[in-house]
């Protein structure tokens, strides 16, 4: 590799980089792209995700809408032109609540939801008003928007496995899940095919002359050696600081573990058809007397017995014929320097079960024994209010493209695009300024952020 060039540089092979090697060969036509990683492609956290997406944004503003349906529109191209290899559906996102304070917020928020891009929303507030429900597989032809369902008839009717005192539910509609694997490798291929290579190693420097990028140092298992480049790209994923640091730039992003669990599902407690499950309301688990004595006496694990914040989900995972659930339940958001390998709490898979059993009562019949689970996760690398970076540096010839939190797999390639039209010279879409680095320093943003409310992590 000695005295190689490329035209760009990208420093991590997660779904990010990748996402900006497809979109500059595939779509702007740079042949000689390089993607540096000293790991296998999509191994550190992009494998780790729930692989699903959405639409569904909080502002202000309609950045994040805007740029989500973006990428949404070429997550759908891409897949109509491979075939659905990556099997992408639109099942939607659906939000439930026992709790008849939270109707009027779901109306609101479907409300404010059309109002940023979202999409229509609709009202079910009777026996008569007709409530479409999603099909398990494809997304063409599907209703956008969101419907919020308020007769209790309706809800028993389409969704029977759900609490029985669930008194509204929120259905967001251009969202669903797919394959992060095999679109991460669709896009790997389809770059390599218009010239982009994989190189294995790790970026050591960037050498700089007068005040702009001249190439990219690699130490690789055969020693150190130079690529030749105008132009890098930081896509390094957790790391995106560290990276950041070789182009003297101190990337305002940090870390929070986070984690998901996967179980065979063999009670049958999710249905294989159904949609992302979110239930909004505090959760106290269901414990029996017996061992909430045993809790109450252990002073680390004490908390056990407290309300626990909203939100946890999950899913089916995998073909009609799979066993599998996903649980997820971001309760433990502390930021974190990204040590490898992660180690997890162990009693998270039990604390999501008995979590789920609030939203789903078959749940609890896991209570007396666990099924086996796998616990598995990653870091989401954001910034303060959970925007990320997609833009040059201050350092001539250098490019961010990071901070994408717990949406990377959704948001990349509209990222990745907008990235692209920056490397390209290509005109810029609206949005181009909300993920840019500059907002920083603008004072009128700066001021928005103590009060920023939702970031759209679940």
């Amino acid at each position: 590799m000695a005295g190689s060039t490329a035209e760009v540089v990208i420093c991590g092979a997660g779904i990010a980089g990748i996402a900006a090697a497809y979109h500059l060969t595939v779509r702007r036509g740079m042949a000689n792209v390089v993607i540096v990683d000293e790991r296998p492609p999509l191994s550190l956290t992009s494998d780790k995700s729930t692989e699903s997406y959405r639409n569904w944004w909080p502002g202000p503003g309609d950045d994040m809408v805007a740029l989500m349906n973006r990428s949404i529109d070429l997550l759908e191209e891409l897949a109509r032109e491979s075939g659905n290899v990556f099997r992408m559906n639109r099942r939607g996102y659906l939000f439930a609540t026992a709790d008849p304070a939270r109707v009027p917020h779901f109306v609101r928020a479907a409300r404010e939801a059309a109002g940023r891009g979202a999409g229509a929303a609709r009202l079910h507030a009777s026996p008569g008003a007709e409530y479409r429900p999603a099909p398990a597989d494809g997304f063409e032809g599907e209703p956008v928007g969101a419907d919020v369902v308020t007769d209790t008839g309706t809800i028993r009717r389409h969704f029977p496995y759900l609490a029985e005192d669930t008194v509204a539910l929120l259905h967001a509609r251009r969202c669903g899940w797919f394959s992060g694997q095999q679109l991460g490798m669709y896009l790997l291929e389809r770059a390599r095919e218009k010239g982009a290579r994989l190189v294995e190693g790790r970026v050591e420097a960037v050498e700089t002359t007068g005040g702009r990028v001249r190439g990219v140092r690699v130490a690789s298992p055969g020693g150190s050696t130079s690529i030749a480049t105008p132009r890098f790209v930081v896509a390094a994923g957790p790391f995106l600081k560290e990276v950041g640091r070789l182009v003297g730039v101190d990337l305002p992003v940090f870390c929070e573990r986070h984690a998901k669990v996967a179980f065979t599902d063999s009670l049958g407690a999710v249905p294989r058809h159904a949609p992302m499950l979110i239930w909004t309301d505090p959760v106290r688990l269901p414990w029996s007397a017996e061992e909430r004595e045993v809790l109450g006496d252990a002073p680390d694990i004490r908390r056990l017995l407290e309300e626990l914040p909203p939100g946890v989900h999950g899913r089916p995972e995998g073909p009609a014929d799979s066993p599998i659930v996903l649980g997820i339940w971001t309760y433990d958001i502390e930021p974190l320097e990204p040590q490898f390998p992660l180690e997890f709490d162990p009693a998270y898979a039990e604390i999501v079960i008995r979590g789920l059993s609030r939203m789903l009562p078959a749940m609890a019949g896991y209570a007396d024994r666990l099924p086996r689970a796998f616990v598995d996760g990653g870091y989401y690398t954001k910034t303060e209010e959970n925007r990320f970076l997609a833009c040059p540096l201050p350092l001539d010839g250098a490019y961010v493209l990071g901070g994408l939190s717990g949406y990377g797999l959704m948001a990349s390639n509209g990222a990745a695009d907008l990235l692209a039209d920056y490397i390209a010279g290509r005109p810029l879409p609206r949005y181009a300024k909300a993920f840019h680095l500059d907002r920083y320093q603008d004072p009128a943003y700066r001021a928005l952020l103590p009060s920023w409310g939702d970031s759209g992590q679940l």
